[in-house]
């Protein structure tokens, strides 16, 4: 995947704009259902049971199609950012890594459009199904093949890699290289960064499962988001945990949507907008 010249991509970043929205209402309407669960008493909402409730709400089926264009928006940004290094990774190995990484995760939120389509036209069901269920068939059948729980093994590494991602991008805060410097991106960030804390935790949780099943040969062992928080209400004072890693997710929506209103996209704004980074490195130059 080498770098290729640039055509005129402006349109992009409308595009780019519209996948942080419908991304941030996902992580949203998630985090929204499983906070107001829990305070009922029940457990945590997957993406899937999320959005079939989300359908049975006043403006449901609006919010259902906000998210079904989103996350369209979103994979199509992914790989246009992948193909034409928008976000200007680089040739090098490193850079090929993060923007094959890139059109993959771009690809994966297609199976969000497929739900949130299931639901608005195939009439898709209640939401009691797992988030799971889809990844514990794929599991199934992989390791059915010679070498098959190796792969699936790889595979939980790969999401592990994911989480760590995360981490490593909240830690060090990367994503202020790619961001509007204003009054709000510099006030909020704690909110943003444990957004990423919280989205790295559910991630890491989904690798660790996968990486279980592999060893023992149980596809069941595997799950998605709802599987995830469920594992962790597991534990001792899990409901504190689940709730804490909800709050976080409502944080994880508003960095989507900051993205969506702030980001920026190196290869199309070139140097005419000045980067949060830049700016918070020029205060630091001047104090010193």
């Amino acid at each position: 995947m080498s770098s290729l010249p640039n055509p005129d991509l402006s349109w992009a970043v409308p595009v780019m704009r519209m996948g942080y929205a419908g991304r941030g209402l996902v992580y949203l309407t998630v985090a929204g259902f499983s906070l107001y669960a829990i305070w009922r008493g029940g457990r945590a909402e997957g993406t899937s049971s999320a959005l079939a409730d989300l359908e049975n709400t006043t403006g449901g089926g609006i919010v259902l199609a906000l998210i079904f264009i989103g996350m369209l928006a979103y994979a199509a940004w992914r790989v246009l950012d992948a193909i034409f290094d928008l976000d200007d990774h680089g040739g090098d190995a490193k850079g090929i890594a993060a923007r094959v990484a890139i059109a993959l995760t771009g690809l994966f939120h297609l199976s969000i459009a497929g739900i949130a389509f299931s639901l608005l036209f195939a009439g898709g069901g209640s939401g009691d199904g797992s988030d799971g269920s889809s990844l514990r068939s794929a599991l199934s059948a992989l390791m059915q093949w010679p070498g098959g729980r190796w792969v699936a093994a790889a595979a939980g590494l790969a999401v592990l890699g994911a989480a760590g991602y995360f981490f490593v991008k909240g830690w060090k805060q990367t994503y202020r290289r790619h961001l509007v410097a204003n009054h709000f991106t510099t006030h909020w960030n704690g909110a943003l960064r444990a957004g990423l804390f919280a989205h790295g935790a559910v991630v890491a949780i989904v690798g660790g499962l996968i990486l279980y099943a592999a060893w023992a040969a149980d596809p069941n062992a595997a799950g998605g988001t709802r599987e995830a928080l469920s594992w962790l209400t597991g534990q001792p004072y899990g409901r504190i945990l689940v709730a804490a890693v909800c709050v976080g997710l409502v944080g994880f929506a508003l960095f989507c949507f900051v993205n969506a209103v702030w980001r920026i996209v190196p290869k199309v704004a070139g140097d005419t907008l000045e980067t949060l980074a830049a700016r918070l490195q020029a205060k630091a130059r001047a104090a010193m």
